[in-house]
């Protein structure tokens, strides 16, 4: 799927009219704390998965 710039323009009006100016700051920091909470536990994950493994010492 290809966005192009009108409709990213239609999208953002929407959202604006939806959501009103004073609220999209809020929902934009609401949307970075759980993009950042949903990285931190993939790391946690990988973390996890990466220790778990048996070391192969031949």
């Amino acid at each position: 799927m290809n966005i192009r710039g009108w409709e990213w323009i239609i999208l953002l009006v929407v959202i604006l009219l939806l959501f009103g100016g004073k609220k999209i700051p809020e929902l934009m920091k609401g949307i970075g704390k759980g993009i950042k909470g949903f990285k931190d536990g993939m790391k946690d994950i990988e973390d996890d998965i990466k220790s778990d493994k048996p070391e192969n010492n031949s």
